[in-house]
């Protein structure tokens, strides 16, 4: 709190947010990146993430939070028996497609600031590891290559089977610094080392591989 009140004395004329978002979610465990078995499965059903999936994510500075997320991405998965074969489980994300609630943000967003999408133009998660718990609840682990790093990431997530597709959802937060985003902001307005990421993602098959 003391904090807080610090900012409002040093700025009275801004409406301040002393709040960060990634308090109310689970943080994204980050390891190094995990060998792939090689092993590749003919047999099972295909899933492709359809158009109505969603990317989204929630940075935050000293004084406000900020949504955004990404318009162009792909992936598929295959599942056998109700569970993740082979090793070809991927998204693959269009950073240039990034966008936020304030115009001038997105284009520092692309800029060498954070993303630097003119030498990093794609993102990739591959799935490593699909943990089932209980009920729908589930713990993924999957390389995520960001900013030309490539690390291992844990997180939960919920896998719901609807009418023929496949629904996952998850929201966690990861700590950018871990992927060499490290630009501080302003001094009297610090950006956030953790950013919270928001996964709605619909998935449909395409049909069994031969």
């Amino acid at each position: 709190m003391k904090s807080c009140h610090l900012a409002l004395l040093a700025a009275p004329l801004l409406f301040l947010s002393c709040e960060n978002p990634a308090d109310k979610t689970p943080a994204a465990t980050v390891t190094e990146a995990v060998g792939k078995t090689g092993n590749v499965e003919k047999q099972g059903l295909r899933y492709s993430f359809t158009p109505k999936s969603e990317i989204k994510f929630v940075g935050s500075k000293i004084t406000k939070s900020h949504n955004g997320g990404f318009t162009r991405f792909d992936g598929h998965f295959t599942i056998k028996d109700g569970v993740p074969v082979g090793d070809e489980h991927r998204v693959t994300v269009d950073m240039s497609s990034v966008y936020t609630d304030d115009e001038k943000l997105t284009a520092d967003i692309k800029s060498d600031h954070f993303f630097d999408i003119a030498k990093y133009p794609e993102s990739k998660f591959e799935l490593t590891k699909f943990e089932p718990k209980a009920n729908k609840e589930y713990i993924i682990s999957g390389n995520l290559t960001l900013h030309g790093e490539t690390k291992n990431i844990t997180f939960p997530a919920t896998v719901t089977p609807t009418g023929g597709n496949v629904m996952i959802y998850a929201k966690f937060n990861l700590n950018r610094k871990q992927f060499g985003i490290v630009y501080p902001g302003l001094p009297d307005d610090l950006i956030r080392d953790e950013v919270v990421l928001e996964l709605k993602m619909e998935a449909t098959p395409e049909a069994a591989s031969n």
